[in-house]
C-alpha cells in the first residue's frame, strides 16, 4: 500500500483496463510497473486490469500508461475507457500545475482600506451644487 507520509490530495489509486489479447497482460504489466519507485500494483488478472497507487508528484497516469504501451502492452481502447483515462490525465496535469504554483500571501484588512480611501467615491456629477437642487 501506498506511504502513509503522501497527503491524501497528492495520493492517486487508479485502474489500468488491458484488451483481451494478448493473455495476461495484467501480471506481466504489475510485474513491470511495480520496479518503479514510488508505484504500488496491484493485478486483477481475471478481469484484464491493475489498480495502480502512487503519488502524482512522482507519476501520472499518462506517464504509467505510456510506459506500459512502450513496453508492448495494450490497452483497453473502449470509448468509455479512453473518456475515463483523459479526464484522470486532464485532472492530474491541472493538480500537478496548481500544486507547484507558490501560495500568495493574504492580504491584510488594511490594504483594502488604504485601496478605498484613495478610491474617488460619491456623485461625480460636474453640475455646481446650486444647480442641482433646483432640478
Amino acid at each position: 500500500m501506498p506511504s502513509a507520509h503522501i497527503p491524501s490530495e497528492r495520493h492517486k489509486t487508479h485502474e489500468i483496463v488491458f484488451n483481451a489479447l494478448p493473455v495476461d497482460q495484467a501480471v506481466q504489466a504489475a510485474r513491470m510497473l511495480g520496479r518503479l519507485p514510488g508505484v504500488v500494483v496491484q493485478p486483477h488478472a481475471a478481469e484484464r486490469r491493475v489498480t495502480v497507487h502512487y503519488d502524482v508528484m512522482e507519476h501520472t497516469l499518462l506517464e504509467l500508461e505510456t510506459w506500459l504501451q512502450t513496453g508492448g502492452f495494450h490497452l483497453d481502447g473502449s470509448i468509455l475507457q479512453k473518456i475515463k483515462r483523459a479526464l484522470i490525465h486532464y485532472t492530474e496535469d491541472v493538480q500537478r500545475d496548481n500544486m507547484e504554483i507558490p501560495e500568495h500571501p493574504i492580504k491584510s484588512r488594511e490594504v483594502y482600506v488604504k485601496a478605498w480611501e484613495h478610491h474617488l467615491h460619491g456623485d461625480h456629477d460636474d453640475t455646481p451644487e446650486e444647480l442641482r437642487r433646483y432640478l
